[in-house]
């Protein structure tokens, strides 16, 4: 088994919650990134995670996390600036983010800090969220992606986690739509959430937006629609995975551990032939994701197999 080389974002996460009757913020280790690659350790994965992290205190609790987690943080980059905090509030279980910090600590990873050998050596390479939306990091998650492509070398995962409140106007949306599907057009595998597809498509279908992505070049497409389950298209044809039933308290992260669960089934099966092996990837995640909305949100709630087990049995 290989390891999945994990680029993107590492921030801080308030989280909305109520003490007493008083609202107040409880922080967790977050951004979808590092989720992944923390998910991707703890179910027994050997994940590597490129980043940027600020040398603050936060900063410091942050690369601390990784190591405590198993994730290998030799590709992070240590930055001189304030630790970037997403403050979430909620409707129900489902988050809502606003980012606060300028520049962003976490897109200051530039093209220099990738180290290409080891890109090469993954098994699988993952990029995407809103790390893209800035430089240097887009331009650094090129190189990779490129190196990976022309070197045959890693599967090619991507997710574009799109977060409207970062997305101002039509012409950022027109360009994150522009830019996502010049990932897409060469990826493995691309896992969005039907809030995704809404943002990027105005299409509430997730068939008609898996089709679409499908059509553009990505080898297979899963497309998250909370407690609906996923809808999952391959070269071979397309089905719905209905998701488990859950008592959710708190979805955050859970389509990142949706992301981590299907990373960690590629390093020990590899790609699948056909939409049957990815629909077997596919129901293994939502499992993982239902017992993460089962806890409070955040890196801490990516579950181990042994928490798997015990909540269902063996999958």
């Amino acid at each position: 088994m290989g390891y999945a080389m994990v680029m993107g974002e590492a921030l801080i996460d308030l989280l909305e919650a109520d003490l007493d009757g008083e609202q107040v913020y409880r922080q967790a280790i977050g951004g979808a990134p590092l989720n992944v690659a923390v998910g991707v350790a703890r179910l027994g994965g050997d994940a590597r995670f490129a980043g940027s992290l600020s040398t603050d205190v936060l900063g410091d609790r942050m690369a601390a996390f990784l190591r405590a987690a198993g994730v290998d943080g030799q590709g992070v980059r240590r930055v001189a600036v304030p630790t970037t905090l997403a403050v979430t509030t909620f409707e129900g279980a489902e988050p809502t983010f606003t980012f606060y910090g300028e520049p962003p600590s976490y897109a200051l990873l530039t093209p220099a800090d990738i180290d290409l050998p080891a890109v090469g050596g993954a098994a699988v390479l993952y990029t995407g969220s809103i790390s893209l939306l800035r430089e240097p990091f887009l331009s650094a998650a090129r190189a990779a992606w490129t190196h990976a492509t022309a070197s045959s070398g890693p599967l090619r995962v991507f997710d574009p986690n799109a977060r409207p409140t970062l997305l101002p106007d039509t012409a950022a949306v027109d360009a994150l739509r522009d830019l996502a599907e010049e990932f897409f057009s060469t990826a493995d595998l691309v896992k969005l959430s039907s809030a995704d597809a809404i943002v990027l498509y105005g299409d509430h279908d997730p068939a008609s937006a898996a089709a679409r992505i499908l059509a553009l070049g990505a080898g297979a497409v899963v497309v998250t629609c909370g407690s609906r389950g996923a809808h999952v298209a391959a070269p071979d044809g397309a089905t719905d995975i209905p998701a488990p039933l859950v008592k959710a308290i708190d979805a955050t992260g859970a389509g990142d551990s949706v992301m981590a669960a299907l990373i960690s089934r590629l390093l020990t099966g590899g790609r699948p032939a056909d939409l049957a092996g990815w629909s077997e990837h596919v129901r293994f995640a939502l499992s993982v994701a239902g017992l993460v909305c089962e806890r409070q949100g955040g890196a801490t709630a990516m579950p181990t197999p042994s928490d798997l087990r015990d909540r269902w049995g063996d999958l």
